[in-house]
């Protein structure tokens, strides 16, 4: 496949024009809407009793899964799934998906990254993060690396002081309560003993 062929799909303008955008059906008369090709819209087909697919093929099934990528990175199993609610033939689906991973247009390896730079920023441990990778069917060896490298502890204890301080309680009772925040938040027992008994001045 040439990347002018790839190129051309991926022109989102032309893409938003053939299958509309959030804020622009917001915008748009309904004489206008109707005019516009969305799956989703006619997913459900309220003229009959049963609900049909718009059983997408070829083209239209390729250009539907460029302007999915085009909004948000997807993995490949939600990939799968997304267009199989609008695709004729599911073995097509298949065939599609591996081929644009292949072409990098869709990437586990990017998901990965961008949900564990998301999770940090939220305060969620290595367990919590594994766990919604798996959600996701996303193997976590993708991001072994970067998630060795991850100080932990660090991120356990800046966790720990924005919510109870930098004093380290001697009170089981607190320690306790400290030991079951951190846990629910996904880290490691060893860094959250380290992170509740480090005081500011310590170093590691």
């Amino acid at each position: 496949m040439s990347d002018a062929k790839f190129n051309k799909l991926l022109d989102y303008e032309t893409l938003k024009q053939q299958f509309g955008d959030d804020e622009d059906k917001a915008q748009t008369s309904s004489t206008t809407s109707a005019l516009v090709f969305n799956p989703e819209e006619r997913l459900f087909d309220h003229s009959t009793q049963e609900t049909k697919k718009p059983g997408l093929t070829g083209s239209r099934l390729r250009s539907y899964a460029f302007a999915v990528l085009t909004r948000k990175e997807y993995s490949k199993a939600e990939l799968i799934e997304k267009l199989a609610l609008y695709a004729d033939n599911r073995d097509e689906v298949l065939k599609l998906v591996d081929e644009l991973s292949k072409e990098n247009y869709q990437s586990d390896q990017r998901v990965a990254e961008i949900m564990l730079s998301s999770q940090k920023r939220k305060g969620k441990g290595p367990n919590q993060i594994k766990m919604k990778l798996k959600n996701k069917k996303i193997d976590a060896s993708l991001i072994a690396d970067e998630l060795k490298e991850t100080n932990w502890v660090q991120q356990a204890y800046e966790l720990k002081v924005k919510k109870y301080g930098t004093d380290v309680s001697k009170d089981p009772k607190i320690k306790a309560k400290q030991i079951r925040f951190l846990m629910y938040r996904g880290f490691e027992m060893d860094a959250i003993i380290k992170a509740i008994s480090r005081k500011p001045n310590d170093f590691e």
